[in-house]
């Protein structure tokens, strides 16, 4: 059911900072930032030759990246991110399977322009899933 990992996602304080670390320290490629207000994240993507670096900011006071840091000063690594081919398919069986999907259940719209859905960290051994519809 799962396909390629997309990205690894990692909260940061300072969206400037951590950029310009992966960029002029590391020489990555990185994308210009991307205010997401339905997710309350402004994001950038660092280029891999085979996945990404997702890096959060808080956006906005309800933001979960900014409860996430409350919990976590120096930030850290936020959720990991899977492909699927067909994300009402992969949240159905999911769910039978016993798996807690969170908010109301329905994909919304991730940062790259596709339906996104996150699964409860709990059954996950401790990590937060996004899955990505491909």
């Amino acid at each position: 059911m799962i396909g390629r990992l997309n990205h690894v996602a990692i909260a940061v304080r300072d969206l400037a900072a951590a950029s310009a670390l992966y960029r002029d320290t590391m020489g990555a490629a990185v994308s210009a930032p991307l205010a997401q207000p339905a997710h309350g994240v402004t994001v950038v993507f660092i280029e891999l030759p085979n996945t990404k670096i997702e890096l959060l900011e808080p956006l906005g006071e309800g933001s979960p990246i900014a409860r996430f840091l409350e919990r976590n000063p120096d930030g850290g690594m936020h959720h990991i991110c899977y492909e699927v081919e067909d994300i009402l398919a992969a949240r159905d069986r999911l769910k039978a399977g016993g798996a807690r999907v969170l908010g109301d259940g329905e994909p919304k719209i991730g940062a790259h322009g596709k339906p996104v859905l996150f699964l409860h960290p709990k059954d996950f051994n401790g990590t937060l899933i996004e899955l990505e519809q491909v």
